[in-house]
């Protein structure tokens, strides 16, 4: 099996992106040096990408087809069949995530929302219910979901997590800098957004 690195990874979303935007404009047929200029990547890595995730060879005058490639793309990255997720913590950027609708094209299907806000148990944001997150346990088998967005405050991470576990969750996209205490069965992905600005404020200092 061919080892796929992390920024191998995080490369596909954006071909996907940019083939979207292709097949939407009524482009049937790509070629490896033509994504890579307009990505601005190197030929030779697109061509690699590319040779992961599909058989097929492109043809060297029309590339590759399109609406394939998306499809061999979707496939590789586990987009074919549509993954429920639920948000857990529903303030400003849980209800972002409840109303952004781009990322049904990646396989993801946000399908309710969890918080402790009376104000917002019951209600529904972009035509999805809130539940209690009392009912975290109880619940989440009825939805299954296997995925949790998680936007809750870092004092209650943990206490949070043992309850998703609970609940059948496989993996969680962590918005919260704290280490879960999770089983090695649960996949984790922390996006630690402090990090991220004080690496964008670094270069910007320095570029200065």
């Amino acid at each position: 099996m061919t080892k796929i690195s992390k920024r191998q990874l995080e490369r596909y979303p954006i071909y996907l992106r940019y083939l979207f935007i292709l097949r939407d404009s009524g482009v049937k047929n790509i070629s490896a040096p033509a994504i890579a200029r307009a990505l601005q990547l190197s030929e030779e890595q697109v061509r690699k990408d590319l040779q992961v995730v599909t058989s097929k060879e492109g043809k060297p005058k029309s590339g590759r087809d399109v609406l394939e490639l998306i499809q061999d793309i979707g496939n590789f990255l586990g987009y074919k069949d549509s993954t429920k997720a639920v948000v857990i913590g529903c303030g400003h950027l849980g209800q972002a995530f409840l109303n952004y609708k781009g990322f049904e094209k990646y396989g993801l299907d946000i399908i309710a929302g969890f918080d402790i806000d009376k104000n917002l148990i019951g209600t529904q944001v972009n035509h999805k219910h809130i539940y209690d997150m009392k009912e975290i346990e109880s619940v989440l088998p009825l939805l299954n979901a296997k995925i949790a967005i998680l936007t809750v405050p870092a004092s209650v991470v943990n206490q949070v997590a043992k309850k998703l576990v609970k609940g059948g969750i496989k993996g969680v996209w962590n918005y919260v800098p704290v280490r879960l205490d999770v089983p090695d069965s649960v996949v984790v992905e922390n996006v630690n957004l402090a990090s991220s600005l004080a690496i964008l404020s670094h270069k910007l200092n320095k570029g200065e």
